[in-house]
């Protein structure tokens, strides 16, 4: 699949800053950060407790009516929102001190994964361009998809959406 996605994103008329963090593997906090030289608030949304239906338990390897842990959040950086993320999560997967900082909010993905030494790799899904989302005020967000993979377990599903506008001329 990283084959269709990285030619996917080559093909797209986006922004080269927008390009990159559409394209990394690793965290966009971190990039967002060097890109704009501000710090960046994670800003829950969402965040609670759903049982897994047939789909998530297929995706997961899981039990149907096992947990999942269903966030959403906002990357800001200088009062500007550069992403809106959603993420899903099989509680009975993650390992304990992750669990703890994945259901406190504000703590970025990337930052709980790195500060506990957790090994991932994340498995790009699909990349799309989508018109008039609700969460920016733009005419199109770039959707990306991915999961987070920790012994060869699906650790996390991840949906991130950048809006496509000026705001990536950095």
């Amino acid at each position: 699949m990283i084959t269709g996605f990285l030619d996917k994103l080559k093909n797209l008329d986006i922004p080269t800053c927008l390009r990159v963090c559409a394209g990394t593997d690793g965290s966009i906090t971190f990039l967002l950060e060097i890109m704009t030289k501000e710090d960046v608030s994670v800003i829950t949304k969402n965040q609670y407790l759903i049982p897994a239906d047939k789909d998530t338990a297929s995706l997961f390897n899981i039990d149907i009516g096992d947990e999942i842990n269903y966030r959403t959040v906002a990357l800001v950086a200088g009062n500007k929102p550069y992403v809106y993320a959603r993420s899903l999560s099989p509680i009975k997967r993650m390992p304990p001190e992750v669990k703890q900082d994945m259901m406190r909010a504000d703590i970025p993905i990337g930052k709980i994964l790195r500060n506990h030494d957790i090994e991932t790799r994340r498995d790009f899904e699909n990349l799309e361009v989508e018109e008039n989302h609700e969460y920016f005020e733009c005419n199109q967000v770039l959707s990306r998809s991915y999961k987070i993979i920790h012994h060869n377990h699906v650790l996390m599903w991840i949906n991130e959406l950048f809006p496509v506008d000026d705001r990536w001329y950095l």
